[in-house]
C-alpha cells in the first residue's frame, strides 16, 4: 500500500487513505492504536475478531478487505469512500427529516443485519455513519470497539469502551455480557439527536 494522508484520527486508531497499486483502487487503513506486541495471543484474537466483521457483506456496511499487523501494530484495511460523516454534515447544515428518514433505515437494517450473525458494533455515533457522495448511508467501525479490548496490556477491564454520550448504561457499567440492545439504545441516542439537535444525556 501507498499510504497518502491522515484521514482522522479518534480514540481507537487513525485512519489514512492509501493506494493499492497491484489492484488500483484506492483504500482506507484504519491503524489501531493498541500496543499488543508482546502481548500473547493477541494476535490470533485480533485475527479472529477481524475475520467475523470482514464477513459482514452489507450494502450499507463499510467492508474489510484485508487485516494484519507490523511489529505488533495491528491495521485493517477497508473499502475508501468519498464523502463525510453524519456527525460533520449535522454541524455544517443540520439534518433535515427528510433526510433523517432516508438516512436511518438503511443504517438500521445494517445493524439488523449483523445483530443476525452475532456480532455487535458497541460504538454506534454520528461520525461512525458516513454519507457517500451519492447519498447512499454506511456503518463504519463494526467491531473495532471488541478489538480494542483485547488489548489487555493497554486498555484494562474498567476502562470505559465507546463514547459516553452514546452508549448504553450497561455498557457504561463496564458489562461484558452486552447484547444487540447496547447498539440499539445507541442508534436511538443518534435518532434522538438529529430531531432535536442535542443528545438526551451529556
Amino acid at each position: 500500500f501507498e499510504v497518502e494522508r491522515l484521514l482522522g484520527a479518534g480514540g481507537m486508531g487513525a485512519v489514512f487513505k492509501a493506494h493499492q497499486p497491484r489492484l488500483k483502487r484506492d483504500v482506507a487503513i484504519k491503524v489501531l492504536t493498541l500496543d499488543c506486541a508482546e502481548e500473547p495471543h493477541f494476535k490470533a484474537r485480533f485475527e479472529r475478531e477481524a475475520r467475523i466483521v470482514a464477513k459482514l457483506e452489507h450494502p450499507n456496511i463499510v467492508p474489510i478487505y484485508d487485516f494484519a499487523d507490523v511489529d505488533g501494530q495491528p491495521y485493517l484495511v477497508m473499502k475508501y469512500l468519498e464523502g463525510h460523516t453524519l456527525k460533520a454534515m449535522s454541524a455544517r447544515n443540520g439534518v433535515s427529516l427528510n433526510e433523517i428518514l432516508r438516512i436511518m433505515p438503511p443504517i438500521a437494517s445494517a445493524l439488523d443485519f449483523a445483530h443476525r450473525d452475532g456480532v455487535l458494533h458497541r460504538d454506534i455515533k454520528p461520525s461512525n455513519i458516513i454519507i457517500g457522495e451519492d447519498g447512499t448511508p454506511y456503518l463504519t467501525d463494526f467491531g473495532l470497539a471488541r478489538m480494542a479490548q483485547m488489548g489487555e496490556s493497554t486498555l484494562s477491564a474498567d476502562v470505559l469502551l465507546g463514547t459516553p454520550n452514546y452508549i448504553s448504561p450497561e455498557q457504561a457499567m463496564g458489562r461484558r455480557d452486552v447484547d444487540a440492545r447496547t447498539d440499539l439504545y445507541s442508534l436511538g441516542v443518534v435518532l434522538y439527536e438529529l430531531v432535536t439537535g442535542r443528545v438526551p444525556f451529556s
